[in-house]
């Protein structure tokens, strides 16, 4: 099905992400995961693409398997930055081939190409989508980021082009994680003053270790509030406790976010199932 389809359908849209593994002991670890939140009944699950698109066979591959071993919707991300445009139209059929309908349009980090020169057929998302949109048969989602991408000058030049990837053929839109709701509140408000309809789901993603805390400000560019980084600090040798913290504050984001017109969370689940699956029994 594709999601904006169910996006039409009554109920809040729930879905997970996760990455393609390296390794066989990563490949098992993932299906396990998989197949423990599958019983959670997903709207759908998302396969991430390396930031360039280095290795986007890893992510069709996985995107098919899932889809037709354990009958779960899959949307796969897709990077252009890296790409030729015979390239990309050649990755869009072997989706088609494998039953994917869902795509999430992506350029790619331009600082991180992995050895490999970005070409020159691709600048922008939009320009992806577009193309995508052109081949046909997809549905396809875009990123937006209510904190505004690490590029744009200013929110409003961001808002201006999420409006031009929808325009190109992006029909929903899957937001970078935040730990502050009235980014997403915003976003959303300036987004539809802007001309934007298209439904904007938002992203979660709760904090579960130290680690993770260390890492926050070389992977993301979101603001990281006192209360997550006292607590993962605080609790930095409990896992337990930590993870209770962590799933306690995702929940209380998700149900404002639901109660306050949000049509639905997308979690980024890291490979793991438990905190998305405690998140998921407070919110329902």
């Amino acid at each position: 099905m594709k999601i904006t389809e169910r996006l039409r359908k009554p109920g809040k849209v729930f879905s997970f992400e996760f990455y393609p593994p390296k390794t066989e002991a990563d490949s098992k670890k993932l299906f396990d995961t998989v197949r423990d939140l599958k019983t959670l009944g997903p709207d759908f699950i998302s396969i991430t693409n390396s930031s360039t698109g280095a290795t986007p066979y890893r992510t069709v591959d996985l995107s098919g398997l899932i889809k037709a071993e354990l009958g779960l919707e899959v949307m796969a991300h897709l990077t252009c930055i890296g790409h030729s445009k015979a390239e990309i139209r050649g990755i869009a059929e072997r989706l088609k081939a494998m039953n994917i309908e869902n795509i999430l349009a992506l350029r790619g980090d331009m600082h991180n190409i992995e050895g490999r020169p970005p070409k020159k057929d691709y600048r922008y998302a939009s320009e992806l989508a577009a193309d995508l949109k052109e081949i046909g048969g997809f549905n396809i989602g875009g990123a937006g980021y209510p904190e505004k991408h690490p590029e744009a000058a200013d929110l409003d030049s961001d808002i201006r082009a999420l409006k031009t990837k929808i325009e190109a053929g992006a029909e929903f839109i899957i937001t970078q994680l935040f730990f502050e709701n009235r980014f997403y509140f915003e976003f959303v408000e300036k987004a539809r003053k802007a001309g934007v309809s298209v439904p904007i789901i938002p992203g979660l993603m709760p904090l579960t270790s130290y680690k993770q805390l260390c890492n926050f400000p070389n992977m993301f560019s979101v603001l990281l509030p006192r209360e997550v980084k006292e607590n993962i600090e605080k609790y930095a040798e409990d896992k337990d406790s930590l993870l209770k913290f962590s799933v306690e504050y995702a929940s209380r984001q998700a149900e404002d976010l639901l109660r306050n017109g949000a049509p639905g969370v997308h979690f980024y689940t890291l490979n793991r199932s438990k905190a998305t699956k405690e998140i998921l029994k407070n919110i329902r």
